[in-house]
């Protein structure tokens, strides 16, 4: 099968870049052929005060993109075409190209900006639903919820509008891939048709194999950021001295976190970048690992899925996905978002409790089994693929409204 894989890479990188990296080296090791169209938000960088003003334009209809695509699809004539992000620089106009040539079209939804600007279900400290279902996510713009900024979360706005109005969303993309059934249930509510999403978790990348004895710290991986639940998980710590905390991330509370470190000795410790290798060894000497996002903005946790594979349970937050993916008693253990108490609280039984944790390391390790493989992905991505196939609707000429075939390349 010839594929065609879509992104927009990010100037931090995060897990939506790793996915795409993930799935196309799957898909190239089975054999099949890999074309990649992707822009990367450096170009930004770049770009004189002309180019950035028209990124306003862009994130709505980036007619560079659209022509390049033209192109490519009509030399390569790709299979499917699988989209990750489009986000600013390739545009909801990229699926008009994809219909121009009758190629069909996958986009995996790896946030919840399709009705939250901001991409987070976050705000001021709380998980926040308040443009769901909304014609115009007005809140958004009233918060500023997109980098702090009114105008540029209007911007985001304006896209949603302009391609709900288009009916981008409904018609030119066949199917939309979500990691949980909870973000199914959200992305029905916020107008995506029940019948085109369909439900692939990540895969964890190599198999690290169960480790062979219970850890002795516990152990957190990921963005240092308000809506990741770090304030709670280090207060939480102020009352635990006496177990050991590792911390692994980057991100806006760096600089928290090391105070932290400087206030709270030896039982909180950063740990620098480490190999893939060094940070499954460090996943295998924890007695369990804590996620504690404070929100609805998991779509899923790929690190929860690389613990459950070294047989490491996860005490996570009880809301959303990750009450989903982790279940009370049975691959971890849940408290309230955003309560340090009842955070304290699971990990002080954690750890007065290591035989009940080492069976749920061994549950976790068989739910890794049964649904994050590299095998198990395949067989889904290859599904979703020869049902969009099937779809195939023939090529035709796609009419651009005038307002948005008038933008220049910037």
């Amino acid at each position: 099968m010839k594929i065609l894989l879509i992104h927009n890479y990010y100037q931090l990188a995060g897990g939506e870049d790793e996915v795409f990296r993930r799935e196309k080296e799957l898909l190239a090791a089975a054999g099949h052929e890999i074309i990649e169209y992707t822009r990367h938000n450096n170009e930004i960088n770049g770009y004189n005060i002309v180019r950035k003003v028209s990124l306003a334009g862009r994130s709505i209809w980036a007619s560079d993109s659209r022509r390049d695509l033209d192109h490519l699809l009509r030399r390569a004539r790709p299979d499917v075409v699988h989209f990750h992000n489009t986000f600013p620089l390739i545009s909801p106009s990229a699926y008009y190209a994809c219909a121009a040539v009758g190629v069909p079209v996958v986009q995996t939804l790896h946030n919840s900006r399709l009705f939250c600007p901001a991409g987070t279900l976050y705000r001021d400290g709380r998980p926040c639903d308040d443009c769901l279902g909304r014609s115009f996510p007005w809140p958004a713009v009233q918060h500023a919820c997109y980098q702090d900024s009114h105008a540029r979360s209007a911007v985001i706005a304006s896209m949603l509008i302009t391609h709900r109005w288009l009916k981008t969303w409904d018609s030119k993309v066949n199917k939309y891939v979500v990691f949980t059934e909870y973000y199914r249930k959200l992305f029905t509510q916020a107008g995506i048709p029940a019948d085109k999403i369909v439900l692939k978790p990540h895969f964890v990348e190599s198999d690290p194999g169960m480790r062979d004895k219970i850890g002795n710290y516990a152990l957190f991986v990921g963005r240092l950021a308000e809506e990741k639940g770090i304030h709670a998980l280090l207060t939480a710590w102020e009352q635990l001295p006496y177990i050991p905390l590792k911390i692994r991330g980057e991100g806006p509370l760096a600089a928290v976190v090391q105070l932290a470190v400087e206030r709270q000795g030896s039982s909180v410790i950063m740990v620098p970048r480490p190999t893939r290798e060094g940070l499954l060894d460090l996943m295998k000497g924890a007695r369990v690992l804590v996620w504690p996002s404070a929100g609805y903005n998991e779509t899923f946790g790929l690190v929860a899925a690389e613990a459950f594979a070294c047989g490491v349970p996860v005490i996570a937050s009880r809301i959303g996905a990750m009450s989903e993916m982790v279940r009370e008693g049975d691959t971890g253990l849940n408290f309230r978002p955003g309560d340090p108490n009842d955070l304290m609280e699971k990990v002080n039984w954690a750890w007065a409790h290591p035989d009940e944790m080492q069976d749920m390391g061994k549950r976790a390790r068989a739910e890794f089994e049964a649904k994050y493989t590299k095998q198990h992905n395949y067989t889904a991505l290859m599904e979703i693929y020869q049902s969009v196939s099937a779809l195939r609707p023939p090529a035709k000429t796609i009419p651009v409204p005038a307002f948005i075939g008038s933008a220049t390349r910037p």
